[in-house]
């Protein structure tokens, strides 16, 4: 076996951007593992140097136009075609795919436990378990809400997802992404976005791994539209990091696994996949550091809609309405006067999967725990707790900064059908909804 994971970026000169990665988001990135691997002035020469393939991968369609056209050109030990076999259908334990509508479940504000991290050995496309899938892979729309318990490194074994791109959340453990584009580490605080289409492994060099998982079948996600907010904030471009190229020259047998219609696939290869030597373009995995974003929020007064908390989204054909909007809850400064500060009360068109990275969600300091899961779905009422309600409300309205916390949210369009697995989970609080009951009524007419 000769691995090779010291490479060099093309052209790149750059300060204070960490070892191994460019930064930038949906830039038109160049790097090479072996000098001269990449061409220049061309795609496709006659002949490729050391011997090696072109080959383009599209995550567009080729007329998309030039703003949203997403392709990179490969330049690989073996091309892909040599990296396909006969397929059998492989057992895909507990992921489901939309449309899933395998429990009828009663509509209901719902909110799981954290999962444990079990004793079994479980690699990555093992521990994906299921818990929400809205819309229809097929069609290209909608999402799958997931978590996934990793207790055992990919070996000698690869992924890639034909159905949609994967936005990967860890929460507890650190996950190594070994893909075709490069090595991407990420811990708890960051994500990682992996397109579809892209092969890659998945270990866990410091042991075992939870955390969310967000499968995206419709429009890959981009950086939101920033309006009148204007050119800086929120998310920005230069804190993406996408990986430099590496590769692997490796002979032994590779098992891959193929996520194609709703159906897991598996095949057995002669030699690794993970063979691109030289790499360009924008269609390529990376990952961002939430702690990184840059919040926005009421200098005066009044709660602001959750939006501005958005740090990729990914579009719909209906201008303003996403198929998906990753939202977080960052740490950030609290100033605003006379105005009840935590997420109002509300009923939203749109369905809201939620989880806690780390530390205490304001609207909900109780039952709501790093590792758990909260699903509001369209049009079904949802809001601070009673606990919350009387802070907020009688608290001394100083300026006041939320810290050591990070929560985030999946939000869609479409309502969010529980799986099987999520309903009859014993992680699932069959008294969630008690935690509204103390809001008496507190209504007098007499006292304005």
């Amino acid at each position: 076996m000769n691995t090779n994971f010291a490479p060099v970026a093309v052209n790149r000169s750059s300060a204070n951007v960490t070892p191994g990665y460019m930064s930038g988001f949906g830039n038109s990135f160049e790097t090479e593992a072996l000098p001269g691997a990449l061409p220049i002035g061309r795609n496709s020469p006659q002949r490729c140097a050391y011997g090696l393939y072109a080959e383009q991968l599209s995550g567009s369609p080729f007329t998309a136009p030039r703003g949203a056209n997403e392709r990179s050109w490969l330049y690989r030990i073996r091309p892909s075609v040599r990296h396909s076999g006969r397929f059998v259908k492989a057992d895909a334990r507990l992921w489901r795919t939309a449309p899933c509508l395998e429990h009828d479940m009663p509509i209901a504000q719902l909110r799981w436990d954290p999962t444990p991290i079990p004793e079994d050995e479980l690699t990555f496309v093992q521990s994906v378990r299921t818990m929400t899938t809205a819309g229809d892979a097929h069609t290209q729309v909608g999402m799958a809400a997931h978590i996934y318990l990793i207790t055992k490194s990919m070996v000698d074994q690869l992924f890639y997802n034909a159905d949609g791109e994967m936005l990967f959340v860890p929460q507890e453990g650190s996950l190594r992404f070994v893909t075709e584009f490069g090595v991407i580490d990420a811990e708890p605080g960051e994500i990682a976005v992996i397109p579809r289409g892209v092969k890659f492994r998945v270990e866990i060099p410091f042991g075992p791994a939870r955390g969310y998982l967000c499968e995206n079948y419709g429009g890959a996600f981009t950086l939101p539209e920033r309006g009148p907010i204007g050119a800086n904030c929120l998310a920005n471009s230069r804190d993406f990091l996408t990986p430099v190229a590496a590769y692997e020259d490796d002979d032994r047998p590779t098992e891959l696994f193929v996520k194609w219609g709703g159906a897991l696939w598996s095949t057995t290869l002669p030699h690794s996949p993970i063979d691109v030597v030289a790499w360009h373009g924008n269609y390529a995995p990376y990952k961002y550091d939430l702690r990184a974003f840059s919040p926005i929020g009421a200098i005066g007064f009044d709660h602001p809609d959750p939006s501005i908390f958005t740090v990729l989204t990914s579009p719909s054909e209906i201008a303003g309405t996403a198929n998906i909007d990753f939202v977080i809850f960052p740490e950030r400064w609290a100033v605003a006067e006379n105005t009840f500060r935590p997420p109002w009360y509300h009923m939203n068109i749109m369905s809201e999967f939620m989880g806690l990275i780390y530390g205490v969600y304001d609207a909900k300091p109780q039952g709501f725990l790093p590792g758990g899961i909260s699903l509001h779905n369209c049009m079904l009422p949802h809001g601070p707790d009673r606990e919350a309600f009387d802070h907020a409300s009688n608290t001394e309205l100083k300026p006041v900064k939320l810290t050591g916390t990070m929560a985030f949210m999946f939000e869609t369009r479409f309502p969010q059908r529980v799986t099987e697995y999520a309903a009859t989970s014993d992680a699932l609080q069959d008294d969630y909804a008690d935690c509204w009951q103390g809001l008496e009524r507190r209504f007098d007419p007499t006292k304005p």
